[in-house]
């Protein structure tokens, strides 16, 4: 950043947003501290490329860095890993350090199941229902297709209701018995 004003628009920026950032990235990551990790990484690239960053568009390009950086992530290692931190650990989702929303604790078997999905197939079920994004946003956002987007998305709600089953609504459930 070359300008004061930058600086502080920056500043402003990273204020006004960085809780939304880090509820987007613990749910990608499924751990704080990594979520942290990533957030910090995609916040010094908006640092360095804040200039020419349109205004308005800073929350999408800070956004669309983090989704592919977590993704990219698990490309590198080509494995997954069970993120679960100890219930005390500090910085731990739902102390006082971080506590967005007061329903967090009712999703947690939401989140469990999210962690079992595939990195591309979590990242485009945490866009299209935490970040409301639609197909083409998402694609646009990870660098896919509309069409990879509709297969995750329809392998990610297979798998989930599969882990989910008591959650689906009555009448699937009896149609699904049935077969």
């Amino acid at each position: 950043m070359a300008t004061g004003d930058g600086e502080a628009e920056f500043t402003a920026f990273v204020t006004a947003r960085e809780q939304q950032l880090l509820h987007a990235a613990v749910l990608m990551t499924g751990d704080f501290h990594a979520a942290q990790d990533l957030l910090q990484e995609a916040l010094v690239k908006l640092a360095d490329r804040w200039e020419s960053v349109s205004r308005g568009a800073e929350y999408s390009w800070v956004r669309r860095t983090l989704y592919r950086d977590s993704v990219s992530r698990w490309r590198r290692t080509r494995r997954e890993r069970s993120h679960a931190a100890p219930e005390d650990a500090p910085g731990r989702i739902g102390t006082t350090i971080y506590d967005p929303l007061s329903q967090w604790a009712a999703g947690e078997e939401i989140r469990e199941a999210l962690q079992q999905l595939p990195p591309k197939q979590r990242a485009v079920m945490v866009l299209r229902y935490f970040e409301d994004l639609s197909e083409a946003q998402i694609a646009e956002t990870l660098g896919v297709s509309a069409g990879t987007v509709k297969s995750q998305a329809s392998a990610a709600a297979t798998k989930l209701r599969d882990l989910l089953p008591h959650l689906q609504p009555a009448e699937r459930q009896q149609r699904e018995s049935a077969r």
